[in-house]
């Protein structure tokens, strides 16, 4: 049931208004003043507020000034029997939803609390979509390239350059996208993201640029493509080095015209987004290959980013490990969970190569493979996080490439092993090998079934 306050001098109109909005299923207050209004909304929450612009005492607009000025103030409707349009100028700068002029239409007044209700359910949504957007661009490392990137980003983040990101897979690109935006002039606006990798060659037009009903078996209906989601703020390519050289032309010419036109539409669209594009790949050397467009790699490459592996900063394991694991305890519902410093030296030999994400993926697998244990411990870590671990701290060096890669080979197989529970016949297909071609690969590179 939504809350209405009535702040007004006049009985009859308190009461009036009390039974036409207690008739329409609203829960009514009443005040005769703004200073009675303001005590009682100190003490209740409300979603609006009927309010007089002449009262005894404090006025109308210096109560509705001091409304505005709480958290998660409710919705303000002025009210006046002899309102000036400089007074209803002044409301609506004041922050009043709206203004009605005595003597009261009760249609026009349900129909403006309901709009006026809908406006701050909005606006809490908004609110909490914020929040919950914060985490996403929280860098989390002490580390001196991690504090270099924080420093980058502070710099250029409150531009309009365009953006390209590197990094390996599992770096954080994502994360250093929504922190650029977060920081930028479009703060406020959509940000909006595009897995290039994700969506199917004959799909990733109509999803950047739209489409129009009819423009192809299955369009059924206009569509608006990221592009003109992003207007006002900003679009982010993921992984844009696997978008087909045909689309890239398209994309190319929208950098450039700021406009484009949907699949099957005749009529131009002009668009304003602030471009941030990632890949995991040398995007130079996809140049030479003639697999990426070397006019869109200078269009995208104004400002670029280097995300570094794990590896690269070890030092920054612990600091993740404990931020994951107060994440993951939120989530689900568990007690703050601790871990130890074996475990972490555990998790600091270990290489990575998943990155941060894998990092994150181990901490998740720990809080809900194990739902009673507070304290995390080295035995509590995959196995493979322990043999790899071990081997590097024993100073495992190869003296040939034929040993390197017999290591590698032996380090992959464990890690989709691992991934499978020990299931050899899965792991054979997630490798594309025959069970027997992989048993026979095991058993060269010392790897009992077991394991």
């Amino acid at each position: 049931m939504h809350n209405i306050l009535i702040v007004d001098d006049e009985p009859t109109i308190r009461q009036s208004l009390k039974g036409v909005l207690e008739d329409e299923g609203f829960k009514t207050s009443m005040a005769e003043s703004g200073e009675a209004g303001l005590d009682i909304i100190s003490k209740h929450a409300f979603d609006v507020v009927l309010l007089d612009v002449w009262l005894p005492g404090i006025d109308g607009l210096e109560t509705l000034e001091r409304i505005r000025e709480k958290e998660n103030a409710p919705e303000v409707i002025m009210i006046s029997g002899h309102g000036t349009i400089e007074t209803a100028v002044r409301a609506t700068k004041l922050g009043a939803y709206d203004f009605l002029e005595k003597p009261l239409s009760i249609d026009k007044t349900l129909i403006l609390i309901k709009n006026a209700i809908d406006a701050k359910r909005l606006r809490e949504e908004n609110r909490d979509l914020k929040k919950q957007l914060v985490p996403k661009s929280v860098i989390v490392g002490d580390s001196i390239p991690m504090k270099a990137l924080r420093q980058q980003i502070q710099i250029m983040a409150p531009t309009n350059g365009r953006v390209l990101i590197y990094g390996e897979s599992g770096t954080g690109k994502e994360l250093v996208a929504h922190a650029i935006h977060a920081q930028g002039l479009r703060k406020d606006e959509m940000f909006v993201e595009v897995n290039c990798a994700a969506i199917p060659e004959d799909l990733i037009e109509s999803e950047l640029f739209g489409h129009r009903k009819g423009s192809f078996p299955g369009a059924t209906g206009d569509k608006e493509g990221t592009f003109q989601k992003a207007h006002g703020g900003t679009l982010f390519l993921d992984e844009i080095g696997d978008m087909s050289l045909k689309t890239q032309s398209k994309v190319l010419r929208t950098l450039d015209e700021q406009r484009f036109v949907p699949v099957g539409g005749d009529e131009p669209i002009t668009v304003d987004a602030r471009v941030i594009a990632s890949t995991n790949k040398d995007l130079e050397e996809e140049i030479s290959r003639g697999n990426f467009r070397e006019d869109l790699f200078y269009r995208l490459n104004v400002i670029p980013f280097s995300v570094p592996p794990l590896r690269e900063r070890k030092e920054d394991v612990p600091l993740l490990g404990r931020h994951f694991l107060k994440e993951f305890s939120a989530t689900y519902g568990r007690r703050m969970r601790e871990i130890t410093d074996d475990a972490i030296d555990t998790l600091m030999r270990y290489s990575w190569p998943g990155n941060v994400r894998e990092l994150r993926n181990v901490i998740e697998r720990i809080v809900i493979m194990n739902p009673t244990t507070i304290r995390f411990e080295r035995k509590h870590l995959p196995p493979l996080v322990h043999r790899d671990g071990t081997r590097r701290a024993a100073g495992n060096e190869f003296s040939s490439l034929h040993q390197a890669r017999a290591a590698y080979e032996r380090d992959y197989i464990l890690k989709k092993l691992d991934e499978n529970h020990g299931n050899v016949t899965r792991t054979a297909e997630v490798l594309g090998l025959e069970r027997s071609h992989l048993y026979r690969k095991m058993k060269t590179l010392g790897i009992a079934a077991k394991e």
